[in-house]
């Protein structure tokens, strides 16, 4: 892939948010300290859910612009 300015921009952008994301989660990792906080299985399984659940929703948007120039008409 050519070196363009949006390239560019984007491999800032999104390293700079990745990063963030990633100490977010390092810090909700922190809540895992049962000396610090009561929780349950249930509370693990709606942070897992809502976790997976918005991954899954960014990586489709990533992968439905990918195959926006893509010829998805059907054929015989």
């Amino acid at each position: 892939m050519k070196d363009s300015p949006r390239r560019a921009r984007f491999e800032k952008v999104a390293a700079n948010r990745v990063a963030n994301i990633l100490k977010g989660l390092e810090s909700l990792e922190k809540c895992s300290n049962k000396n610090n906080y009561e929780y349950n299985s249930n509370d693990i399984r709606k942070m897992e859910k809502a976790l997976r659940d918005k991954v899954s929703d960014v990586l489709k948007s990533f992968n439905k612009e990918l195959d926006k120039g893509k010829n998805n008409e059907f054929k015989f």
